[in-house]
């Protein structure tokens, strides 16, 4: 069919204006979005940072409950490593993320303003050895490799607290660093001797057949914190609503969670890019592995580990607990939520 070139014209410059507002728009949503935070249909959009690890699933879950919300939309962003979080935080791109304590103590030791709003879990770490190794305690393994996810790891703080309960020193065991997926291959392969590391990463092993549990981390240090929840001051002081929004979505899943453990494998296993029967056996064997209740932080826990990480010289300073943790946003009624009907 015949174009006329006035027609043709006229649709060139009605295509045009709509690129530059669309591309205007799509700026100023950049904006937001560097940030972490804009708006959508109405209602606020908070990103969340979570790495794939039980410790971080209530970020999934508190992403999968506010889907339907009017007020407040969660959406959980995965990484892969905490180098990479600490990198988006620094830049302004991320305002809320999951992180080990110590790692959340040493941005606020940088002069980067966050503070711990809650806590991902209790316990939910194990030491793992060859399924075929007769080690019973820390101290058949001295001359071993040891893993362990980083020296900013609530991990390696726990391995020193038990190296000085049995007697011994740095030099008696040979620690490297490994990405926590890495860490079951590795043993398989007897690159490693044993590996200390957050759920399912341990489990894995036992489910291979190639490794056993030494230790779960509740034996050695009753009611472990490995991972904190974390946000930016500015977000706190420019959105306060949204912070309080978010602790009480990550608290109430957390109840859930508790309580729905078959339940919380299916929801997050999509989230996480995991096996569902993995996950589903770490959040049940035991059932006490890991704990998603009294995720209050309490400033002698946090204290306990800002000083096991000052005299680990992960910290130049002794951390301000008051400066550090803030606990205005967490509600005085912590209801589970309602969502196994949902969970396809």
């Amino acid at each position: 069919m015949k174009q006329h070139p006035f027609l043709l014209v006229l649709l060139a410059a009605v295509c045009g204006v709509g690129l530059l507002g669309a591309l205007r728009f799509r700026g100023l949503r950049q904006k937001d979005l560097d940030s972490g935070v804009y708006h959508d249909a109405g209602r606020q959009t908070l990103t969340i940072g979570f790495l794939p690890v039980t410790c971080h699933l209530t970020c999934p879950v508190t992403d999968f409950a506010s889907r339907t919300s009017k007020t407040t939309r969660f959406e959980s962003e995965r990484f892969t490593d905490f180098p990479t979080v600490v990198e988006a935080i620094k830049a302004g791109n991320l305002q809320a993320s999951f992180m080990i304590a110590p790692l959340a103590m040493k941005l606020r030791d940088q002069g980067v303003p966050v503070k711990i709003v809650y806590l991902g879990h209790r316990d939910g770490s194990t030491v793992i050895v060859a399924k075929n190794s007769t080690a019973t305690s820390l101290r058949d393994l001295k001359g071993k490799v040891f893993a362990i996810p980083s020296k900013y790891s609530n991990q390696y703080l726990v391995i020193h607290k038990l190296m000085l309960d049995q007697g011994l020193s740095e030099n008696d065991i040979k620690f490297v660093e490994l990405a926590p997926p890495d860490m079951p291959g590795a043993l398989a392969v007897k690159a490693i001797d044993a590996y200390f590391v957050g759920e399912p990463h341990a489990g894995k092993a036992e489910m291979d057949g190639t490794g056993r549990v030494l230790y779960y981390a509740k034996d050695i240090w009753p009611h472990f914190i490995s991972c904190v929840l974390v946000v930016h001051e500015k977000l706190i002081a420019d959105r306060p609503a949204v912070v309080a929004d978010l602790v009480r979505g990550i608290a109430e899943s957390g109840a859930w969670a508790e309580t729905h453990r078959i339940d919380a494998a299916k929801l997050v296993a999509p989230y996480f890019r995991q096996n569902e029967k993995l996950l589903e056996f770490v959040l049940t064997q035991p059932p006490d592995r890991v704990s998603y209740a009294m995720l209050t932080p309490q400033d002698a826990d946090i204290q306990q580990i800002g000083d096991m990480a000052l005299d680990c010289g992960l910290l130049q300073h002794p951390i301000n607990v008051k400066q550090l943790v803030d606990r205005e946003f967490i509600p005085a009624d912590i209801h589970s939520l309602r969502l196994s009907g949902d969970v396809q």
